[in-house]
């Protein structure tokens, strides 16, 4: 299977898209960017991942090419099922060195890079995965995305609030802490641009405090320096506050949401070409 690297579908799938008037939906774009690959053969387009028989290894290298461009700004990635061009992506179409602009940048440094340099480079691309799925999810699902990431931590018993005011709770359980459970409540904030400040954190422990034990607050955004100050309170309950970049952090540390897949280092055994030589050689 000769699947290109890549760096080397980042150009092709802005092509594809900019041929598409500017826009286009990840089904359209799959198909047209393999035409620019005449290497890949029927078989190498419908091979799942062995460790997602659901996924196509092609969607799964365009997805990740066009994360990296969402990365690089030339993509706006901000609309949950569109691919869009972004003014810098249209800019790099227009350069000359276009088709090999990718193989000049990342060739050079090829020889330096070590297998451990990949692994956290790969770790990196994964958490800023996480954060742009977070960050297209809509208020009420990523309320149960907050639900589904506590259970794996270990909650139970958890429960989303019913729809209208929540009085600064979304959601409500038990976690279990030894041999002692508390109760714990936590707070869902779908925030992309305003971080999140002290007033948010200290109306979720005044919603908190008396009824239960603990509280989580989980944003797609970020916390302010005070709302950091504000989680830890003399004679108040503690919060825990887990932003984006947190929360992606713990999915990769406890494999939650994501597929770990073990790397092999391949090697010489030099014993095995060690034969002894008899002694009436001719």
């Amino acid at each position: 299977m000769a699947y290109p690297k890549q760096f080397e579908v980042e150009v092709p799938l802005l092509r594809a898209i900019h041929d598409l008037g500017g826009s286009g939906k990840p089904k359209e774009l799959y198909p047209i960017v393999a035409k620019a690959f005449p290497q890949l053969t029927e078989e190498d387009l419908v091979a799942k991942l062995p460790s997602s028989p659901y996924t196509f290894k092609w969607h799964n290298l365009v997805q990740w090419s066009r994360q990296a461009l969402i990365d690089k700004d030339e993509l706006d990635g901000s609309t949950k099922g569109v691919w869009k061009l972004t003014p810098k992506g249209k800019s790099r179409l227009n350069t000359k060195s276009a088709n090999t602009q990718n193989q000049e940048l990342v060739l050079p440094f090829a020889q330096s890079i070590t297998l451990k340099d990949l692994i956290y480079q790969n770790e990196a691309e994964v958490k800023n995965r996480i954060l742009g799925e977070l960050k297209l999810l809509k208020a009420k699902e990523f309320e149960q995305f907050c639900m589904s990431l506590l259970q794996f931590l270990g909650y139970q018993e958890l429960q989303v609030t019913k729809g209208g005011p929540d009085g600064g709770i979304d959601g409500q359980g038990q976690f279990r802490q030894g041999v002692v459970t508390i109760r714990s409540a936590f707070q869902a904030k779908r925030w992309t641009k305003t971080p999140v400040g002290r007033p948010e954190i200290d109306k979720f422990r005044g919603a908190v405090q008396g009824d239960f034990d603990h509280g989580v607050f989980l944003t797609t955004g970020r916390f302010t320096k005070d709302a950091e100050a504000a989680s830890i309170k003399k004679g108040a309950i503690t919060l825990l506050l887990l932003d984006g970049e947190a929360i992606a952090e713990t999915m990769v540390k406890f494999g939650i949401g994501v597929n770990k897949r073990p790397v092999q280092l391949l090697d010489i055994d030099l014993e095995f070409f060690k034969f002894d030589q008899p002694s009436n050689l001719l």
